[in-house]
């Protein structure tokens, strides 16, 4: 697999695996509202890459919210700048329903257990391990690359990217392109396919607070102004509601690739294009694009009352809503219309949709950087359903995209481990991902 131009030696490889194991045994629950704590995780961070000769910061915005942010010159100091980043949050993990424990990060059988295997404390391993293996081997990105990693991502990034963006963008002068999460893994597409999707747009991030007011009274007695009914018969309509399709450039970029991966002719121009027949012909592929064909609204909360035979004043309810890049006002008129008059919302937490040219320098070497190593595999471009910390450090002109590079098995199901029970990650997979990184980073 290696050429003569390899830096990632056998050492790298011991490394990255080792530290995936490490991160993983330091707990950074995040439960949201504020509740966690990354500070031993930035600790560990900081001093692997101090080892290296690099000269990490540590910044909070609470006590224990911890980000580590270093750069690394690279050979031509005129070039742009490139920033990678990863969290160290992890989501929470019932230890209960899990086969190890979730904090454990044992290697066992070719594969590393525990929460944040997969998200994403292997890419924060491997970012550490291609840095220190520049500096073993004295060589040099071509470009300044500046390295973050951040608190917070599994809840609004308050405390992480957030915070950096707004009160030290200095750290990152320069960076006009990023990477990071969900992007570069292989997805096996059936037929011995193996897909590559790289992300080059997210979905922006709408979670609402809904509320409806109406008349407290007995349980017995008939009351029209009940506000739970109020509430709930608008959150079925949001529930039930069939957002229109909108190709958004990103999404209309990946299923072009993914019919010429499959050999599937489609014309999305055409007006008789029907993109749920073209999605019946991608097989498993389908799941890399169904959910950013529209603007979408969950409803996942809804509290109301506190005795059965009282009928509330007040009832509340949370939506989980993401909106496609230039479909924002869409969004927000329509979820006008399904909550109606008596339901009033608004934004609990909103960020930016994004879109990156799929066209430029870095996708292009992002794409070689995994042929190179798997040049058996296809590369195509895809629309994130959900949102990482390229929201934030959009807004220092950062232009984001999905490329946390792993090689996985077929029967693995990457889409099901992240953040679910069992989380975990093949040993080789990793050795894969930091070869692939290393190349990216240096020749980006």
């Amino acid at each position: 697999m290696a050429e003569s131009d390899q830096i990632v030696d056998e050492r790298s490889l011991q490394e990255v695996v080792r530290f995936t194991s490490e991160l993983i045994r330091i707990d950074t629950t995040n439960r949201g509202g504020g509740d966690g704590r990354e500070r031993e995780a930035a600790e560990y961070a900081a001093e692997r890459l101090a080892e290296a000769g690099a000269e990490p910061v540590i910044l909070e915005k609470a006590p224990g919210r911890s980000n580590v942010v270093a750069r690394i010159a690279g050979d031509d100091s005129s070039a742009d700048a490139l920033l990678v980043h990863g969290h160290l949050d992890v989501v929470p993990a019932a230890a209960a329903d899990w086969s190890v424990d979730p904090f454990s990060g044992e290697v066992r059988d070719g594969i590393v257990w525990g929460r944040g295997a997969l998200d994403m404390k292997g890419m924060d391993a491997m970012i550490l391990a291609a840095v220190r293996s520049w500096a073993r081997a004295g060589v040099r990105p071509r470009r300044d690359v500046v390295v973050a990693f951040t608190a917070d991502e599994e809840a609004s990034a308050e405390y992480g990217s957030g915070f950096l963006a707004d009160h030290h963008g200095e750290l990152f002068e320069g960076c006009t392109e990023g990477v990071s999460e969900a992007g570069g893994y292989s997805f096996h597409g059936g037929d011995g396919l193996r897909i590559y999707p790289i992300g080059a747009g997210e979905r922006g991030t709408a979670w609402l607070n809904l509320t409806a007011r109406g008349r407290a009274g007995h349980g017995s007695k008939a009351n029209p102004h009940n506000a739970v009914t109020i509430l709930a018969e608008a959150v079925a309509r949001i529930g039930r509601h069939r957002w229109p399709v909108r190709l958004v450039p990103t999404v209309r970029a990946a299923l072009t690739g993914l019919a010429a991966v499959y050999g599937v002719e489609a014309d999305l121009d055409d007006a008789d294009f029907d993109v749920d027949a073209l999605l019946a012909r991608l097989g498993p592929a389908a799941q890399l694009v169904e959910s950013t064909l529209r603007n979408s609204a969950n409803p996942t909360v809804f509290e109301a009352g506190y005795k059965v035979n009282v009928i509330p004043e007040h009832a509340a309810a949370q939506v989980d809503g993401r909106m496609l890049p230039g479909w924002e006002e869409e969004f927000i008129a329509t979820m006008n219309e399904l909550t109606g008059p008596e339901v009033d919302w608004e934004f609990q937490h909103r960020e930016v949709a994004l879109s990156a040219p799929v066209d430029s320098p870095t996708f292009a070497a992002a794409r070689e950087a995994v042929l190179k190593f798997d040049p058996e595999g296809h590369v195509v471009p895809y629309c994130m359903s959900g949102g990482t910390d390229a929201k934030q450090f959009s807004r220092l002109g950062v232009v984001g995209y999905g490329f946390s590079p792993l090689k996985v098995p077929p029967e693995f199901g990457y889409g099901r481990l992240a953040h679910g029970v069992d989380e975990r990650v093949p040993v080789e997979g990793l050795h894969f991902g930091v070869s692939v990184l290393d190349e990216f980073l240096r020749r980006a």
